[in-house]
């Protein structure tokens, strides 16, 4: 029997050059996913608490009443780690879309990224937790699994294709299985858990952030590790784009955080350095603290940020 043809989306060669950065907990989902704290008791002792990624945004900076186990920060996420016993991330993500698809409000960025892979472009995702690569791809994938609809999961591979074909010269009749083209499209994405032990090898290693590290303080490297990150990720489509001879188009990059301290830091970081050596990029950096905005804050940079507050 013939195979049938696939529908290949020729229209993304005059689309705009938009890449998208995201943070996950409290950005796209809301993970059951629980840190493992002490709060101090009025009787004087501590005792164990477990806490939503959300609670310890607001406490974490409250050190007279809650600390780690023992003062021990692994121990405190250890459930924001890969585990021979049980597969984290990917479970607590399969929590997190069921309550959704029980009538819970996803995160801000939730239907950013639905949108980004329907369109099949090229993302990232950076977060402090510290599964691997391979952790959060599962995670993605069973997101396109789970959320997508068949219409939607068919729009995705006709983008796919039509990238293919627009990007890498792919013809009709040599297009790989729909399988195997959602694992060369993920392959082409980024997966930073920042605490990772093999992404903290690799970011000692750079010359740059060795320099960085030896001045930072313990509260600023998870900052300092999102920042690498999205390094990573820059010069990942910028040289994608060179090779594709597409650096003459306007380009953007995206990225979304629901913390504020990391919302700060980024977007200085883009100011006084990345926007300085990749003049052509314009940054956008979507602030999703606030959830009484369904998108979050907008917040353009492109070479200079002039906001107040920042």
């Amino acid at each position: 029997m013939k195979r049938a043809v696939p529908y290949v989306n020729e229209s993304v060669a005059t689309r705009d050059l938009k890449y998208y950065i995201f943070d996950w907990d409290d950005n796209i989902l809301h993970m059951p996913t629980k840190i493992r704290m002490e709060r101090l008791e009025d009787d004087g002792t501590w005792r164990p608490v477990e806490l939503s990624t959300a609670t310890f945004a607001l406490v974490r900076s409250d050190t007279e009443h809650y600390r780690a186990p023992g003062g021990k920060w692994r121990e405190a996420f250890r459930n924001f780690e890969d585990s021979p016993q049980r597969d984290n991330f990917l479970e607590d993500t399969r929590a997190a879309l069921a309550r959704i698809a029980a009538g819970e409000r996803p995160g801000p960025s939730f239907n950013a990224l639905r949108k980004t892979l329907r369109e099949g472009r090229i993302f990232a995702i950076v977060t402090a937790r510290g599964h691997s690569p391979a952790a959060v791809e599962r995670a993605v994938r069973c997101f396109i699994d789970e959320v997508l609809t068949p219409e939607e999961r068919e729009e995705m591979m006709s983008s796919l294709r039509g990238y293919r074909q627009w990007l890498d010269g792919v013809g009709d009749g040599e297009f790989g299985t729909d399988e195997e083209e959602l694992d060369y499209y993920l392959s082409m994405c980024r997966y930073s858990a920042v605490t990772y032990e093999g992404f903290a090898k690799r970011m000692a290693a750079d010359p740059i952030y060795q320099e960085k590290l030896a001045v930072a303080t313990t509260a600023a490297q998870p900052e300092l590790a999102k920042e690498f990150a999205i390094r990573d990720f820059v010069e990942h489509v910028f040289h994608m784009l060179r090779r594709s001879g597409n650096l003459n188009r306007p380009v953007s990059i995206g990225f979304s955080d629901d913390d504020k301290g990391n919302v700060k830091s980024v977007s200085r970081y883009i100011v006084g350095e990345l926007a300085r050596r990749f003049e052509g990029i314009k940054f956008v950096v979507y602030d999703t603290s606030d959830r009484t905005l369904s998108k979050g804050r907008k917040v353009c940079v492109s070479g200079q940020l002039n906001l107040p507050g920042f």
